[in-house]
């Protein structure tokens, strides 16, 4: 790997980290980053540039979606009931659809 792209892709991994520690969840932040230091150490071997490339353009992707995430912050699910995160998606999904018509 280029000394610049192995500086990207260290920026890259800080910058994750450091974003997903602001979620307020302890569920949520202990789950990003686990999720994240697994991916990049699964593929801290890859050699190849193009899929090096393919796998940078995915990490700023999947980067931006955790900054949005910490924008909009908790579910409405989660700000009414602690507790949320112990419901199913598809239970998050109907007491999210029974707030916003009520």
């Amino acid at each position: 790997m280029a000394a610049s792209s192995r500086a990207q892709v260290l920026d890259l991994y800080r910058a994750m980290l450091r974003e997903s520690k602001h979620f307020s969840a302890y569920n949520y932040r202990t789950y990003a980053i686990r999720r994240i230091r697994d991916a990049f150490r699964e593929n801290k071997n890859v050699k190849d540039p193009v899929e090096i490339q393919t796998l940078v353009n995915k990490a700023k992707r999947d980067l931006g979606i955790i900054r949005r995430q910490e924008l909009t912050g908790p579910s409405p699910v989660e700000k009414l009931h602690p507790a949320g995160c112990h419901f199913s998606q598809s239970q998050k999904e109907n007491l999210i659809l029974n707030i916003r018509h009520s």
